[in-house]
């Protein structure tokens, strides 16, 4: 379950945020929609622990997360959450299983090579399992970012504005490998975004 309670933000003083109540259950599938400026990623932060709310309290499964202590806070994100940025952060000096592997190891779970391997075939990029981040297409990046998110079964999955840059057919193909994969491990999953095209995709939204 993820859960958010009176949530307020300020980047300044004379700035505040606040954005609507949410309750999601597993498995289900959230569109959150909002032009540039809505509060859109803030709001996405905040339900990954990436910032921290004025006011109000984020909760994910039994956990209110922003009430965690920075250490438990980066080990539960890492087991409960899976976070898929629009532009993809990989550590540039370590190949792709490297990659997935720190993953698992932030997390202070075991490295699991039969996962990866097969979460990666899943995802047509295995044949990549040794290339660097920077001889990735950005389509086989985007595919490695969402094997990421899901490696350690997140309870929930974040992906900010991941068709901005792509036609009608990849876009579709990329909604539909996220809620496959999502679906798999019985997760939320919550896409941010301002693509409007993906309304019809989404019977569960959320309009900033």
């Amino acid at each position: 379950m993820l859960a958010t309670k009176r949530l307020k933000f300020n980047y300044t003083p004379n700035e505040e945020l606040t954005f609507p109540d949410i309750t999601c259950k597993a498995g289900e599938h959230w569109l959150l929609l909002g032009q540039s400026g809505s509060g859109k990623t803030t709001l996405l932060h905040l339900l990954a622990g990436l910032r921290t709310p004025k006011l109000g309290a984020v909760m994910v499964g039994d956990t209110i997360i922003n009430e965690l202590p920075s250490g438990q806070l980066d080990r539960f994100r890492g087991k409960n959450i899976g976070i898929i940025f629009q532009q993809s952060h990989f550590v540039r000096s370590l190949n792709v299983l490297e990659n997935l592997t720190l993953a698992q190891r932030l997390a202070g779970l075991k490295m699991d090579f039969p996962r990866v391997s097969a979460i990666l075939k899943q995802l047509n990029v295995h044949h990549k399992l040794h290339a660097k981040p920077e001889e990735l297409s950005v389509g086989e990046q985007q595919r490695v970012a969402i094997a990421r998110a899901i490696l350690n079964q997140p309870a929930l999955i974040l992906a900010d504005e991941p068709t901005s840059a792509l036609d009608d057919t990849n876009t579709e193909q990329v909604i539909q490998l996220l809620k496959e994969q999502a679906t798999a491990v019985n997760a939320i999953l919550m896409i941010v975004t301002h693509d409007n095209r993906l309304k019809t995709q989404f019977e569960k939204q959320i309009s900033l």
